[in-house]
C-alpha cells in the first residue's frame, strides 16, 4: 500500500477553503479515480513543534491506493482537472510525497 501526501505549506499570506476542499474539490477526486482511492484522510494544521508556533502545513490530505501502478494509472489522467481546481480552494500548491506504507 502507498499513500500519496499532498502538503499545503503555511504561511501569513495563505487562504485555505476548507469547506470547498472537503466538500467539491476531494469528493471530485474521489469520482475521477474511483476505487483505485482506497481511503482519504484530511488533516487541518493547528499549531507547530512550540506552543504558539504556526502550523508549518495548512493542511494535508493522504490519498491510499494499492500500488503506484495503481495511483498512476487513475490519477496520471486526471491530473490536469484536478491541478486546475487548486485555485478554487487555496493561494498555494500543494506539495506532493509518495510513500510506501510499512
Amino acid at each position: 500500500m502507498i499513500k500519496v501526501a499532498v502538503l499545503y505549506p503555511n504561511s501569513e499570506a495563505v487562504t485555505f477553503d476548507f469547506d470547498y476542499y472537503t466538500g467539491t474539490h476531494i469528493p471530485m477526486v474521489q469520482h475521477l479515480v474511483g476505487a483505485a482511492l482506497t481511503k482519504v484522510e484530511i488533516e487541518k494544521g493547528l499549531g507547530g513543534r512550540e506552543p504558539g508556533e504556526p502550523a508549518p502545513f495548512v493542511a494535508v490530505a493522504n490519498l491510499y491506493f494499492e500500488s503506484i501502478a495503481s495511483f498512476q494509472k487513475s490519477f496520471g489522467p486526471h491530473a490536469e482537472k484536478i491541478g486546475a481546481d487548486v485555485p478554487n480552494y487555496s493561494s498555494v500548491q500543494g506539495q506532493i510525497q509518495i510513500s510506501e506504507i510499512i
